[in-house]
């Protein structure tokens, strides 16, 4: 009987997963919301759908995987979201399959403990401090000077930071916080930190075996939490091979998936580089495949896609090891924002180096790319313009992920 993996998708992501495990002559059952049932997955990779309800709990997905079990054993489950993975954790917990549990999983989710890890691994950290303590709250206001970030412990990108100029600001979102009287606002769910002012990096990784078999480095144009609150163009890049910035970034993220403990899988990792000191800063790490169109951006230049790669290494057996593909040093890029039409017409955007224009509703992007850095650069740059200018809608910033 053929192998069996199960796929969590709560959003609709992961096609290209799919199809690889298909490839690899896995039954293939993919997991998703109802609502998400008219949107164009893959329907040749799958041999199986099961539907959860749209706002249905962890432990009601653990049912329904546990329901597929029960007419079709199962070797694998792997969540595709970040909010995911912890149920694929519980799922893999329950039915007493391998892979990574639901306590080592919380540490790629909770940037409290993924501060403490780095931390002690060495990894610089933007200052910071648990919401638990008034007196450990005011003594760090006392050692740390403003501006103050206060960011969930456990939602994606830059979801629900608030940015706060004085130390009164600081107890004002606290107390806030604390009157709406929900656990999942409670001022615990927070962590304190410094504000750090600079540039916005991300290293994206191919991990076997605890050691990681590639990487990308890429830089953001914009950081994301200026685009998620005051708008604009999305933009990221791949770093220079030879730069000096990118063999510190490697370093960092190596010593950050040793000290993770992280075997194998994806992992998409962010660092900022302060303006003022110059060192990199750990901002979060994910064991999932970044957002934005990243994975792709990584396949023109590198000649890897993520989410195939990562299929690839849970379907692979001793009859059948990973094999990395031959890797590629070439430079890709991406352009993307909100538009302000349903279905935006870019058919006069006819640069030869566009080699993916994003098809989404209410969605306007480009991924370039070049051999020559210095042409990519320019591209970006002429397409943030004409992007604003033909295009740009800017939405109000949603103060948690919901969708």
């Amino acid at each position: 009987m053929k192998k069996h993996i199960v796929c969590i998708a709560s959003e609709h992501k992961g096609n290209e997963f799919l199809e690889e495990a298909q490839n690899a002559g896995w039954h293939v059952t993919l997991v998703t919301r109802k609502k998400l049932l008219d949107q164009p997955w893959v329907w040749t990779a799958l041999n199986d759908v099961k539907t959860a309800d749209d706002d249905a709990s962890q432990e009601e997905y653990v049912r329904a995987i546990t329901n597929v079990a029960g007419s079709r054993s199962i070797d694998r489950v792997v969540g595709m979201d970040e909010f995911d993975v912890m149920t694929a954790a519980r799922a893999r917990e329950h039915l007493q399959l391998g892979g990574m549990t639901s306590s080592h999983a919380l540490r790629f989710r909770d940037k409290l403990s993924m501060r403490h890890i780095a931390d002690r691994a060495g990894i610089p950290c933007p200052d910071f401090t648990g919401v638990f303590n008034k007196q450990t709250i005011d003594d760090f206001l006392k050692r740390v000077p403003v501006p103050l970030i206060v960011k969930p412990r456990f939602e994606v990108s830059a979801f629900g930071i608030r940015k706060c100029e004085t130390e009164e600001q600081v107890w004002e979102v606290l107390n806030d916080l604390d009157n709406r009287n929900n656990w999942r606002d409670h001022p615990s769910q927070f962590v304190l930190e410094k504000f750090i002012a600079g540039n916005v990096f991300h290293v994206d990784s191919i991990v076997e075996k605890g050691k990681v078999q590639a990487c990308g480095v890429s830089q953001y144009g914009t950081p994301p939490f200026s685009v998620t609150h005051y708008g604009g163009v999305f933009t990221t890049s791949i770093v220079p091979y030879k730069s000096k910035e990118r063999k510190e970034l490697e370093a960092l993220n190596k010593t950050l998936l040793e000290a993770f403990k992280y075997e194998r899988g994806v992992s998409h990792a962010e660092f900022l580089q302060s303006e003022e000191d110059g060192k990199f800063y750990l901002l979060e790490v994910a064991c999932r495949v970044g957002g934005a169109y990243i994975a792709n951006v990584l396949e023109h230049a590198c000649n890897f896609n993520l989410w195939r790669e990562w299929a690839r290494l849970e379907t692979a057996t001793d009859e059948n090891p990973y094999k990395l593909p031959k890797l590629r040093k070439d430079f890709a890029g991406i352009a993307l924002a909100l538009a302000n039409q349903d279905q935006p017409d870019t058919s006069h955007y006819t640069d030869t180096e566009i080699v993916y224009r994003v098809s989404k509703p209410k969605h306007v992007g480009m991924i370039f790319y070049s051999k020559k850095q210095k042409r990519l650069e320019q591209l970006l740059s002429v397409y943030t313009e004409r992007i604003t200018s033909d295009f740009l809608a800017v939405a109000p910033a949603k103060e948690r992920y919901d969708d």
